[in-house]
């Protein structure tokens, strides 16, 4: 009787703490996601409505996030920004693909609308881009905007959703080109080791410094960039889409 009640207390006491963990779990992926497709009867908004769709859009938004912490290595609350609520509006407007701020991403109809090749593709390697600066530290706006554009970039290429017309690697003219260049050589020196980028954004959460750069793979980013150019043999010429 005695064996029977201790079994049956271990089994609760088991029970309250994955109950706990779960909800901690719960709490700590707590964001709030809200898609709103402004663009109505728009060849853009008619074209996300058919071949992409708001569902679609909801689940992508915490796919993104969970691979952008895992990708940083944001493993809890402590590590991340504090964003409640992420919020996709799908505009009707004149100006980039996409941008984001204050928590909110801003996709163009017009570019949907548009697009010449696998949109739904295009959109989600969008989301990945933009959902990055909702969570990546910014150095407190001291870090290069190449280099801010350069690591959503990134993370859209580990995610595997690099438009073709991306520059190759070896391609560009200064590490902080932003954008397709800067993320191949961001791709480079995360080879060199290994969380190279999750370690740097760590870094550029309350301010930035070049010397980053030397602190993590022992070179400076001139250095690290001469060599990644002559790795591909410096043949390769800027070319931007």
């Amino acid at each position: 009787m005695k064996l029977a009640m201790l079994r049956l207390r271990h089994s609760f006491l088991l029970s309250v703490l994955l109950l706990s963990l779960a909800a901690i779990r719960t709490t700590e992926a707590a964001v709030e996601y809200v898609v709103n497709n402004n663009a109505g009867s728009s060849r853009g908004g008619t074209r996300f409505t058919n071949e992409i769709g708001t569902d679609y859009s909801r689940q992508t938004l915490p796919s993104a996030t969970d691979f952008i912490w895992r990708l940083f290595q944001q493993n809890n609350d402590a590590d991340r920004k504090n964003v409640p609520k992420v919020t996709l509006f799908i505009d009707n407007m004149n100006g980039p693909p996409a941008y984001s701020g204050n928590n909110e991403i801003h996709v163009n109809a017009n570019y949907v609308g548009n697009y010449p090749g696998d949109v739904k593709r295009e959109f989600t390697g969008m989301l990945f881009h933009e959902m990055t600066h909702i969570w990546q530290w910014d150095g407190n706006q001291q870090a290069p905007r190449g280099l801010i554009e350069g690591i959503a970039d990134f993370v859209r290429l580990k995610a595997s959703y690099a438009p073709s017309h991306w520059v190759k690697a070896g391609q560009g003219d200064r590490w902080d080109d932003g954008y397709d260049v800067t993320a191949r050589f961001l791709d480079y020196c995360n080879d060199l080791k290994n969380g190279f980028v999750a370690e740097l954004n760590k870094k550029m959460r309350n301010g930035y410094n070049d010397n980053y750069f030397a602190e993590l793979p022992g070179k400076s980013v001139d250095q690290l960039w001469n060599d990644y150019k002559a790795k591909y043999g410096g043949m390769w010429s800027s070319v931007s889409i």
